[in-house]
């Protein structure tokens, strides 16, 4: 009888630190480096925040990065079906405080009234990169593009389109996409130098080494940083473990300069 109370608690705890650990808030430092990172940029900042589902983004989260990013980057995932427009905007309106806020769609974006959050996307002056390309651009002429695709699991992604839109005039590519899966589609002559996704939540319910997906982190593949993220938000189960939450600030720069 004991064994079987001692066996009870032990769950119930854990279950608690699950709950626990899905509330966290937590901001990455990252540094990736590139041999040929644009010189006239110096480097380039990015707040890449994925995944939020239900959550209500903290504003301890913003107050420690505002100030510190040139762009944000909402990588999909913005919410999901029963999550109320109010908390979305609220949620838009902390993170587009940060600086220039870019979008691109994840799966469970389409599960609510999307049109209303594509209009609610646009009227917040926030930019949708739905399979299109667009361009920073220094003094010197020198050009980053940053490209975003629908969602790859929905069958909207057309990283053809994206490619076309970025044309051959950059120095650098980004390259946002919900789905990491998308890599299996990247080839060495897209150029493309960062890849930065969401979708797998590091597995979200993780024990050990064992998890649904991969934890979320970095890897190169054919000459393309993949860079992953855990996200902030849950699905299915508001619960973690393992594989803790996480929003990130990306700074990237060259190499040459070490």
């Amino acid at each position: 009888m004991l064994y079987f109370f001692g066996i009870m608690l032990m769950g119930v705890l854990l279950l608690l630190y699950m709950l626990y650990e899905a509330k966290i808030d937590r901001v990455v430092n990252h540094t990736l480096r590139f041999s040929d990172f644009p010189n006239s940029f110096g480097e380039i900042t990015i707040f890449f925040i994925s995944d939020i589902h239900r959550r209500v983004v903290s504003e301890n989260i913003i107050n420690e990065v505002k100030g510190k990013a040139d762009i944000v980057i909402i990588g999909g995932d913005l919410t999901e079906k029963g999550v109320p427009f109010e908390r979305v905007q609220k949620n838009l309106q902390r993170i587009k405080a940060i600086g220039p806020t870019y979008f691109v769609w994840g799966n469970n974006d389409y599960e609510v009234e999307y049109h209303e959050l594509d209009s609610l996307l646009l009227s917040m002056g926030i930019k949708i990169l739905d399979n299109t390309a667009m361009f920073f651009e220094t003094g010197e002429g020198e050009k980053i593009a940053l490209l975003g695709i629908d969602d790859l699991r929905e069958g909207r992604s057309r990283l053809d389109l994206a490619l076309l839109d970025a044309g051959n005039e950059a120095d650098f590519k980004i390259l946002v996409s919900h789905n990491p899966e998308i890599k299996s589609q990247l080839q060495p002559n897209y150029k493309i130098n960062v890849l930065l996704s969401g979708h797998t939540h590091g597995g979200q319910i993780r024990f050990w080494k064992f998890g649904l997906y991969p934890k979320g982190g970095v890897e190169n593949k054919n000459g393309t940083t993949i860079f992953v993220s855990n996200g902030y938000g849950t699905s299915g189960v508001p619960l973690r473990f393992g594989a803790p939450p996480e929003t990130h600030l990306i700074t990237l720069t060259s190499s040459k300069s070490e």
